[in-house]
């Protein structure tokens, strides 16, 4: 991981990224006439917002920043440029450089310092080349008398979470099944300081998780159930909140199976859910956020062996109630339901899940946000907005009427798993919601959670989307 220091000033001959409103030369940039003739040029005349030079010996960029505009907006834009920055530095082989802050606000540095270390990220573990292929920025320097040494740690972690979220996303199911994930868990529970507890098959028959059991019915690797918990002493929340992720290894379709371009082949990142609440764990606990939280993820592969479950099914969940499968690629749902159910013996505060649930959700808003939806307050609702609006992880929240319900209700069952081809990513949620008695969010990541072509400091393949959100929510409450 890229490593963000905090100096006093930037060391002579380093690579630098200036953040101003406008640009003028000062010594300290060791510029020569022609090389800040250039600069003002290309920003005053082109009206360029980003400009770059290299000098042979560094690379100087100069990010203009127009304080009067959304500060939101502000930060993702030079969250962006901190890629471009970072593309630059490592096509150079740079292993370092530093950032200079000439504005009053110290989120403009964080933001920049975010987008190069988590545009740094490379999943290269499996390329025999692994050494060679490297990037070469090593170190971040941030030149902000601002910036507080909690800041930098907090961003440091965040970047760190996000980071494994996108390791656990990107690795295949023949390296990370049910039982890898746990495990991951485990050893994030050791090194960030919370406890860890695996749930295997013989558990979960006990607790009869129907929903759960079911889908992998056609799996050699057994399930998982894993339960999570940080609780300092200081807590403030004398409920914890609740976080659910949806831990479905690899997704095949099962007995319903997908079809194998640009979907089955895509589909070991269907445990994205699951790897941002274990991940935001981890940046909690590590943190050492004065918050009582626990995180939950059903983990299993859906695959179309064995005694599969096949359409037409009557499942029994662990609240008793029972589910008509009428598509075993709609999984997702059965396996949480069992989760959420088995919640309510926490007595949450709020309990927010993270799922990659449904190709509605992906069409409804691509991969710029998440679709959310559900019963939590209007003030939970209005601090998680903001958390995304900051980490630009945005919510668009969709309407949870009443006539939804008539959906999903089955004739032979108490409902059916399979809403129709109408509102499919708020059917999902109101089977989900069913399962619940707290307030409750749901978060459908399926857009933005593993996009294949690289997008900014987000990459290419697992972005580890959730993670940061949940961690400012939770930094901020």
């Amino acid at each position: 991981m890229t490593t963000i220091i905090k100096k006093s000033h930037a060391d002579s001959g380093h690579s630098i990224a200036i953040l101003c409103s406008t640009f003028k030369n000062k010594e300290a940039y060791a510029l020569t006439k022609e090389q800040f003739t250039y600069l003002s040029n290309a920003i005053s005349k082109n009206d360029k917002k980003f400009v770059c030079i290299n000098t042979l010996s560094r690379l100087v960029c100069v990010i203009i920043v127009d304080e009067k505009k959304d500060h939101y907006t502000s930060l993702e834009s030079i969250r962006r440029h901190g890629a471009s920055f970072t593309d630059l530095l490592n096509a150079e082989k740079l292993p370092s450089a530093t950032i200079i802050n000439e504005l009053q606000n110290t989120d403009f540095s964080l933001a920049l310092a975010e987008g190069m270390a988590l545009s740094n990220y490379q999943f290269i573990r499996h390329k025999s080349g692994e050494k060679k292929n490297r990037n070469s920025l090593q170190a971040i320097h941030i030149v902000d008398s601002k910036t507080t040494p909690q800041q930098l740690a907090n961003l440091s972690i965040a970047v760190d979470a996000t980071l494994k979220a996108r390791d656990l996303v990107n690795e295949p199911v023949n390296v990370l099944n049910a039982t890898d994930l746990a495990e991951a868990f485990k050893s994030m529970g050791k090194n960030g300081g919370f406890k860890v507890e695996i749930f295997n098959k013989a558990r979960i028959k006990q607790l009869k998780m129907g929903g759960l059991l079911a889908v992998n019915q056609g799996s050699v690797d057994p399930p998982t159930f894993t339960v999570m918990e940080y609780k300092p002493k200081s807590a403030k929340n004398k409920k914890p909140y609740v976080l659910v992720g949806k831990g479905v290894v690899y997704d095949t379709g099962g007995l319903s199976l997908k079809p194998t371009p640009n979907s089955m082949d895509l589909m070991k990142c269907d445990m994205a859910g699951a790897a941002a609440v274990g991940c935001a764990m981890y940046a909690i606990a590590k943190a050492k956020l004065n918050v009582h939280v626990i995180a939950l993820v059903p983990a299993t592969d859906n695959r179309p062996g064995f005694n599969a479950f096949a359409p037409g099914d009557v499942i029994t969940m662990m609240d008793g109630t029972t589910v008509e499968m009428l598509n075993s690629d709609a999984e997702g749902r059965m396996i949480l339901a069992d989760a959420l159910h088995y919640a309510k013996r926490f007595k949450p505060e709020m309990a927010i899940e993270l799922s990659t649930l449904t190709g509605a959700a992906m069409a409804a808003v691509g991969p710029y946000g998440i679709v959310s939806m559900g019963t939590a307050t209007d003030e939970q609702k209005s601090k998680l907005t903001v958390s995304g609006l900051r980490m630009h992880e945005r919510l668009a929240e969709f309407p949870f009427w009443d006539e939804y319900d008539e959906l999903i209700k089955s004739d032979i069952a108490d409902q059916k798993n399979l809403g129709g081809p109408l509102g499919g990513a708020i059917t999902a949620g109101k089977f989900l919601v069913k399962y619940t008695d707290y307030p409750y969010m749901h978060f459908d990541i399926a857009g933005p959670a593993f996009i294949p072509t690289k997008d900014s400091y987000r990459g290419k393949g697992g972005t580890g989307y959730g993670v940061r959100l949940l961690f400012d929510f939770f930094s901020n409450l």
